[in-house]
């Protein structure tokens, strides 16, 4: 009896001090619950100041900005095909050349004598042909001659074949000479062809007809040697500019797409372009594209070595709906802007889907139609229905009356 007693005043221990220790869980848990209460209401009855802009409809672009340097539409140096002196310079850099101009000249007077030199040759040549010509006709006339006494009985078999033979050295000797004769000529025409090669001439096939000496590498005097360059020869209508973009554009670009050409040098004005060229590869080193686009440069203002900036259109919206991109925050993981309700004074968060983003502005693809006004200023401060201080000049809401001017008559009276 007496165990089965202590055992109830154990149970009834413990029970008291279960149910103690659950008070004090409880009071514990409401205190903390109307403390975050309390702090909820504080934090939302604090107002906070802000900016404001509205939510516009119109037009906006998906721009691609991108820098690179002008090249060039075609480039190539003058090269002499020969050793020599260079004599004589025509052109120097900025002049402007015309197709097959005469730009240089190099010392020609050993290619002067080797002309010389072929002339005689041919002559001596040609002489020993005529030469050849006659005793060939000497020797066909001999062979007739055999031949009648031959079949007359004269002359025997024996007598005939010797001037057959002979006929035919002659006529052997003819063809040695006339082939002497051509070789000589060959020579002849060699030696012209590298007595003009000492008149260097500026040639292209293609394009126009008017080019720029851009640079020029060696000056009167220099001793030059085969492909020695002398000048650079330039294109500048039109002119090539060079970009590199990532794989993020790479695949939005396509052949003859329109472009905007920009460069400090001519702040204010824009150059049209088109797409002309892109790589079929991204360079492993960058991970870039070489893209080239063409500029008609009617003026003939840009010059190849400066720096551009390139703009390329790859979508437009009309109508679309716009914020500024200041008014974009992120809530909980959500992307959103806060609308400023004009007539409670309070903040609304709403979550959006985001467009193109153009400069400052920002296309909202959701939610639609969308309307009113956001904070563009002190949303970092923010929350789910804050109350808000309005700037001075903020718009009233629809159906509010405005303020009443204060009457100068009554104040002076007052007084």
């Amino acid at each position: 009896m007496k165990i089965n007693f202590r055992q109830r005043k154990v149970q009834i221990i413990a029970a008291a001090l279960v149910v103690f220790l659950g008070y004090l869980g409880w009071e514990a848990y409401r205190r903390a619950t109307a403390g975050n209460d309390n702090q909820s209401q504080g934090q939302r009855a604090v107002s906070v100041a802000v900016e404001i802009g509205p939510v516009e409809k119109g037009s906006i672009r998906d721009v691609g900005q991108f820098s690179g340097t002008l090249i060039p539409k075609s480039s190539f140096a003058v090269v002499p095909k020969i050793s020599g002196r260079l004599k004589r310079l025509s052109i120097d850099i900025g002049d402007t050349v015309r197709r097959d101009q005469l730009v240089a000249v190099l010392e020609d007077e050993e290619y002067q004598q080797e002309l010389l030199q072929a002339e005689a040759d041919l002559r001596v040549a040609r002489a020993n042909l005529e030469e050849a010509a006659s005793s060939l006709e000497m020797a066909r006339k001999d062979l007739d001659r055999a031949k009648v006494l031959q079949e007359k009985g004269i002359q025997s078999q024996s007598q005939l074949d010797a001037v057959v033979s002979q006929f035919e050295a002659q006529q052997a000797r003819h063809k040695v000479a006339a082939a002497q004769v051509a070789n000589r000529e060959a020579a002849l025409a060699t030696a012209k062809v590298r007595l003009s090669y000492t008149r260097i001439k500026a040639s292209w096939e293609m394009g126009s007809e008017i080019r720029f000496v851009g640079e020029r590498f060696v000056d009167e005097g220099a001793m030059l040697s085969p492909n020695t360059p002398i000048l650079s020869i330039i294109k500048l209508r039109p002119i090539t500019a060079v970009i590199y973009v990532t794989d993020k554009d790479y695949f939005r670009l396509k052949p003859d797409q329109k472009t905007t050409v920009t460069s400090s040098a001519f702040s204010g004005e824009a150059f049209d372009g088109r797409v002309a060229r892109i790589a079929p590869l991204l360079q492993e080193s960058s991970r870039e594209a070489r893209v080239e686009i063409e500029i008609q440069n009617e003026q003939e203002l840009l010059k190849p070595g400066m720096f551009i900036n390139t703009q390329i259109e790859f979508a437009r919206r009309e109508a679309a709906t716009i914020v500024p991109v200041r008014a974009l925050v992120n809530r909980g993981g959500r992307q959103g802007v806060f609308l400023a309700d004009l007539e409670k004074k309070k903040a609304v968060f709403l979550p959006v889907k985001v467009g193109i983003i153009e400069a400052e502005r920002a296309e909202i693809l959701e939610p639609q139609p969308f309307s009113g006004f956001v904070v563009t200023l002190g949303h970092h401060l923010l929350e789910d229905g804050t109350a808000l201080i309005l700037p001075q000049g903020a718009p009233q809401p629809a159906g509010a009356a405005p303020a009443a001017a204060p009457n100068p008559q009554k104040t002076n009276s007052a007084k």
